[in-house]
């Protein structure tokens, strides 16, 4: 790695999306990425900055494993962490499996805990100040209909963030949560519906990105809290429906 670069950011869930979209942003703006994901098999993104790094992030023995090897690679400062990875399992509570409810739990709040806890400690020994961003949902502030599970993922991640700011602050850890509405993204594979098809019925994970960057370019005393992104108008659509037209 260059010794001449702004630091490492470690982005989970980079394979696609929005982890995809800020390992690019981060790359771009001549940080060293490693990116985290199950599978880069359909990642494009190829760069000598760009170090990807298979995990699992709903196994935390794996987490255990890969992550103590991992810090102790780096060569330049930990500067950033984007807890990103996150997957969705819609339905009514008595319709989801113990494995779908297990599964979303841990990836999209067990999961950042545990790599926050293997992060922090290096974030916080170097002198200068580094940043801890946690990407949230318009689910961690307002429960909906067939979501229950996944809401209860994002308000917990919502909760672990604002309970981490006071404990960071007097390292130098800026503790950031960004909340988006619907991405269209791959985060809707697998589900039934989907956000609308119009350019102003969804986010594109490029929007998020460079919120992401902007908070990370903020003056060093500087942080802001949570940040709430919406598309210009909601609007959902399923897929039967899509299908059947």
């Amino acid at each position: 790695m260059s010794s001449e670069g702004k630091g490492i950011a470690i982005v989970t869930g980079a394979s696609s999306g929005i982890g995809l979209a800020c390992s690019e942003a981060f790359v771009a703006a001549g940080f060293e990425v490693i990116g985290l994901a199950r599978d880069f098999s359909k990642t494009g993104l190829e760069h000598p900055n760009f170090r990807k790094t298979c995990l699992d992030l709903s196994c935390p023995d794996e987490i255990h494993r890969v992550f103590p090897s991992l810090l102790n690679s780096l060569t330049q400062p930990l500067r950033i962490l984007v807890n990103n990875a996150g997957i969705g399992r819609m339905g009514y509570l008595e319709q989801l499996s113990a494995a779908d409810i297990e599964k979303v739990l841990a990836t999209n709040l067990l999961g950042h805990i545990l790599v926050t806890k293997h992060c922090l400690p290096v974030m916080k020994q170097h002198h200068a100040y580094s940043d801890l961003i946690f990407i949230g949902s318009e689910s961690a502030r307002q429960g909906g209909k067939e979501g229950s599970v996944y809401c209860a993922s994002k308000f917990g991640l919502r909760g672990f963030a604002q309970s981490l700011r006071p404990e960071c602050a007097k390292s130098g850890v800026r503790v950031n949560l960004i909340n988006p509405g619907a991405v269209r993204s791959a985060f809707f594979d697998e589900l039934h519906f989907e956000p609308g098809p119009e350019a102003e019925h969804a986010i594109l994970p490029a929007d998020v990105a460079a919120i992401v960057l902007a908070v990370v370019n903020l003056r060093a005393g500087t942080v802001l809290d949570e940040i709430n992104v919406s598309p210009l108008t909601k609007v959902w659509q399923s897929k039967l429906q899509k299908g059947r037209g």
